[in-house]
């Protein structure tokens, strides 16, 4: 009985005029309509096209990073060598040294767990507050350094 019903249905279906403005009448965009969805090359397993990438691209960001923190290691000896002695020099460079990396660390760790697309407010507000934070506490490190003992002493 089923087959019939088929057969009379594709039958009446073939009788029919194919029109092919009627086709066009009921898109409402520039492109046809693919059942199943677009057709994209290649399988699932296949990667992503990226752009050519550069060989300097992050490059500089991470060689400063570098530089920094292998700079702090001296630094830091040298604050503890010279701690007798009055050095403003030193202060100050340990000073923003240490509030840079410190907010170059902060900054990595808000960028990568706290996205701003996944976290559209948290985000911008803790970068923000990140940026705050460091500014305060290099008016800190300068408020104690220019009318304290300083950070050597």
């Amino acid at each position: 009985m089923a087959s019939s019903v088929f057969l009379r249905h594709s039958l009446a279906a073939a009788k029919r005029p194919f029109l092919p403005f009627q086709l066009a009448r009921r898109s409402t965009s520039n492109f046809a309509y693919v059942p199943g969805g677009p057709i994209y090359k290649g399988t699932v397993n296949d990667p992503t096209t990226f752009p050519p990438s550069k060989k300097s691209h992050g490059s500089h960001h991470w060689t400063f990073e570098r530089l920094l923190s292998a700079g702090l290691v001296p630094l830091t000896a040298a604050a503890f060598v010279t701690s007798g002695s009055p050095t403003p020099l030193l202060d100050g460079l340990l000073g923003i040294s240490l509030i840079v990396h410190s907010h170059i660390g902060f900054d990595c760790i808000i960028v990568d767990y706290v996205h701003k697309r996944k976290f559209p407010t948290l985000g911008p507000l803790l970068t923000w507050t990140l940026r705050l934070t460091s500014l305060a506490v290099g008016v800190g490190v300068y408020q104690f350094n220019t009318n304290d003992i300083g950070a050597c002493l």
